[in-house]
């Protein structure tokens, strides 16, 4: 496993990091499996948040994920670098939710506790928090890398002018400053090359993409002539409406063009999408979730894989 560097930190982590969402996992010893088997693999980046875990456990309260992770990583948490997230409501009160000093504050406790650890190494601003001033959340991120509760912050799912925002609040006031973002990025998804890669370029931010294959679109489990397979994610009602449309236009062609070189290259299509992704020097990390070992290491298989020019011209539709 070759390991990257982290934007402008000295922090190396490996280019694919495995999300541990488990939306279709529902047995909590294959996912101890999973992630086991990441770590075993060379995978040292794993991705959580408070709200992770199987939709089933979700009406349950927060943290299964981070919950799992804990037994995961025990004994092993020199080996890992672990991420989580806050932002979204964890309740119905009216401080269950945003980014304020309370709720981070809060709120990492909260994980800390459920990861069975005294520090997270990336927090997240899970979302944007339109109700709280920047620089209340910017302050209450520095106050826990100052504490040692948090090693480096991080900005999920940012526009580049909020980013830019943050940014500047931190510098202003002489804090830390956020040094990555967490993004949706995939070959149907490239909004954030318009202004997202100019900004991490300048700002030596490391980048890492959530959703690269699609929410599965691109695993070549799916084809736009035939409805989703019964026992698939998007074949699940609050999924389905969806479908027809993920797999038109546009997307059907980037999907042939998959495909395509798919069979050039006698990779996989989830391989050649991956691949894809981490051409782009901008992007540090591929963030795949995983639900069972065959995916981890027919994912691990991007990383072996080379694009040509004319390849990623064709994928990019030029």
């Amino acid at each position: 496993m070759k390991y990257v560097k982290f934007g402008s930190t000295g922090l190396e982590v490996s280019p694919l990091a495995l999300g541990t969402v488990f939306r279709e996992q529902r047995d909590e010893d294959e996912a101890l499996n999973v992630i086991e088997t990441a770590i075993d693999r060379g995978i040292n980046f794993l991705d959580c948040a408070n709200m992770y875990g199987p939709y089933d456990e979700r009406i349950h309260g927060p943290g299964g994920s981070e919950r799992i992770l804990a037994k995961a990583i025990k004994g092993k948490r020199d080996r890992v670098v672990i991420t989580s997230k806050v932002e979204e409501p964890v309740g119905t009160g009216p401080n269950d939710k945003g980014l304020s000093r309370y709720h981070i504050m809060r709120e990492v406790e909260h994980s800390l506790t459920r990861l069975g650890t005294d520090h997270i190494d990336i927090y997240h601003a899970h979302h944007p928090d339109p109700t709280t001033p920047i620089e209340e959340t910017v302050s209450a991120f520095d106050r826990l890398v100052q504490d040692g509760k948090i090693r480096y912050y991080c900005l999920s799912n940012y526009p580049a002018w909020e980013t830019t925002r943050a940014l500047w609040a931190a510098d202003k006031r002489n804090m830390e400053k956020a040094v990555g973002l967490q993004l949706p990025y995939n070959l149907f998804r490239r909004d954030i090359e318009d202004e997202i890669f100019g900004l991490v370029r300048d700002q030596g931010l490391g980048v890492m993409a959530y959703s690269p294959l699609a929410v599965g679109l691109l695993t070549g489990l799916y084809s736009p002539d035939a409805p989703p397979p019964e026992d698939s994610l998007w074949a699940k009602r609050r999924w389905r409406d969806r479908f027809d449309g993920a797999l038109s236009g546009r997307n059907a062609a980037v999907l042939a063009a998959v495909h395509e070189i798919t069979a050039e290259l006698d990779a996989t299509p989830a391989q050649v999408s991956l691949a894809w992704v981490l051409s782009h020097p901008e992007i540090t990390v591929a963030d795949v979730g995983c639900d069972t070992v065959d995916q981890i290491d027919g994912n691990l298989g991007a990383l072996d894989l080379e694009l040509s020019p004319a390849q990623i011209g064709q994928l990019n539709g030029e």
